[in-house]
């Protein structure tokens, strides 16, 4: 079980930290790099060569502004890749979003929220518990975990205005 993270900055890492937690949380391998599609892009081809062949199931890239890293890596990949838009410049994520959004057909990018690594980070388990059992279980126990603690907190509203 392995996924490959790429951030185009290093100012990234504080936003894509939730997703490798929550990848190793759940015995997943994870592959961490700061690779720009605009200023690294040979490092990043051999890299995404490498995740071809090296197990790799998807692959998460987190980008700002332009925003071009996530295009950059489904054009040279099958793999699934998931686009998180990242907040920092003037159009706070919004210029990444429709970037990473509006791909061309036959190379798509799964895009999730601005900064949303956290469900990046869900969606490559989703993907991998296609494949992998333990992954879809722990899933499955985890959403159970969730129901249970909204319906305490609902519980807890319906008490506090008896």
């Amino acid at each position: 079980m392995r996924t490959a993270i790429i951030m185009g900055s290093t100012s990234d890492l504080a936003k894509v930290e939730p997703a490798v937690k929550i990848l190793k949380d759940y015995g997943v391998t994870v592959d961490v790099r700061c690779l720009s599609a605009h200023r690294a892009h040979l490092g990043l081809s051999t890299f995404i060569e490498e995740a071809n062949n090296n197990g790799t199931e998807v692959i998460i890239t987190a980008a700002g502004m332009a925003a071009a890293l996530p295009g950059v890596v489904a054009s040279q990949t099958v793999l699934p890749v998931i686009g998180v838009p990242l907040s920092g410049s003037v159009l706070d994520g919004m210029d990444a979003l429709m970037s990473i959004v509006q791909m061309p057909s036959g190379i798509p990018v799964a895009t999730v929220a601005i900064n949303g690594s956290k469900n990046a980070a869900y969606l490559a388990l989703q993907i991998m518990a296609n494949k992998h059992s333990e992954i879809k279980e722990k899933l499955l126990a985890e959403r159970v975990d969730m129901e249970k603690a909204a319906m305490e907190a609902n519980a807890s509203v319906i008490e506090q205005f008896k």
